[in-house]
């Protein structure tokens, strides 16, 4: 395989992706809409609060960002890396429509003169790389499945040592290029997961939904200790010292948030529907997540007396980001104020202002520190 390689959709995920590769040698051109954005990344003064990337971004020398889609067409660029957001949709399955409109515009070009191979790096749901890869063969485009198991505050870092590599390929010789390319880019020795495209859009459902489980069993026991008068984290820690459960995700705390956990359970669950074989361990995941919710709730309302202040250091989803999605930790906090509580937020300036801006003058602020 040659050096050269190209990602769609130079976002969070894409751009650290495209980092990581051109770290370890590989020439990469990166394409994405926003005109200012690209500017920002080739003059290397973009301004990011995920860890690692300015300074990767001033480092590097062998990536080359641009809003034109020919940026991929080179012919030695044979893989092609998609990081285009699929949001979510009300009824909880994702939307393609990005996706759509980058595949779309590849097909507008006509058949490409040499063999392509399209790589989806975002989360899709289960059947649609198939549902791509049958539209786009016979314009010389194959399609892989390739998601990114990371979290926001840890991507550069998650990308090079991943627990598990997921490919779900087009077939083995796309796959050996896939593995070739993540063993090059790793530093540690990840088990790499090869299989079709569908059994890996659900492994990569599956495998957040069985971690939403996970924290719902743990804050649902230790809601339970915490009724009774029992110890909710000797409780849990003697559970995760069975080797067969292990200490990972097994703490009592706040709920589980952020842009991945709730979206690919509620996913996973809408996919299971769709094919008559429901998951209620889906549901039941999300439903003990607000259980636990109303909980702490309650717990907040007993342990502090009605005029006295609640402070919040951190209302992010997961301390060292400014991601408020679907964060439980201010979930809680706006319970709080709307029951007639002073709640103080004591968090990082750029989430004041977000918070602020959701939910006019509910709050108090202060700085941290």
């Amino acid at each position: 395989m040659n050096n050269s390689l190209a990602v769609i959709g130079i976002g969070k995920l894409g751009l650290c992706l495209a980092l990581n590769l051109e770290r370890v040698g590989y020439l990469v051109y990166g394409v994405d809409v926003d005109p200012s954005y690209v500017a920002a990344i080739n003059n290397k003064t973009l301004a990011t609060s995920e860890p690692e990337v300015s300074e990767r971004l001033a480092q590097s020398s062998r990536f080359f960002a641009s809003v034109d889609l020919s940026a991929v067409f080179p012919a030695e660029v044979t893989l092609i890396f998609l990081a285009v957001a699929t949001p979510s949709l009300p009824d909880g399955s994702y939307d393609h429509r990005q996706l759509e409109r980058v595949t779309d515009n590849l097909l507008a070009r006509g058949k490409s003169p040499t063999p392509k191979h399209l790589v989806i790096t975002c989360t899709t749901m289960p059947g649609y790389c198939d549902q791509l890869a049958a539209k786009m063969a016979p314009y010389n485009y194959s399609v892989s499945y390739n998601p990114s198991f990371i979290a926001q505050g840890s991507i550069i870092n998650d990308l090079q040592q991943p627990d598990q590599v997921l490919i779900g390929e087009a077939d083995q010789e796309v796959g050996d290029l896939l593995e070739q390319v993540h063993r090059r880019m790793c530093i540690n020795q990840p088990t790499i997961c090869r299989m079709d495209r569908l059994s890996a859009e659900i492994t990569k459902l599956a495998t957040n939904c069985f971690l939403t489980t996970k924290i719902s069993f743990a804050n649902s026991i230790g809601d339970l200790a915490s009724q009774v008068g029992a110890q909710p984290d000797k409780i849990l820690a003697a559970i995760g010292a069975d080797s067969r459960i292990g200490q990972k995700y097994l703490r009592y705390g706040f709920g589980f948030g952020g842009p991945c956990f709730p979206r690919d359970n509620r996913a996973l669950g809408v996919f299971a529907h769709s094919q008559g074989h429901p998951l209620p361990i889906s549901e039941a995941t999300d439903q003990v997540n607000h259980a636990h919710l109303l909980f702490q709730f309650e717990q907040y309302l007993a342990a502090y007396p009605p005029t006295a202040a609640i402070i919040f250091d951190q209302v992010t989803y997961k301390k060292g980001t400014v991601l408020l999605t679907e964060s439980q930790q201010l979930a809680l906090a706006v319970l709080l104020a709307k029951a007639g509580r002073k709640v103080v937020i004591s968090d990082q300036p750029a989430v004041q202002e977000q918070v602020e801006q959701l939910y006019p003058g509910l709050f108090y602020f202060e700085h941290e520190g």
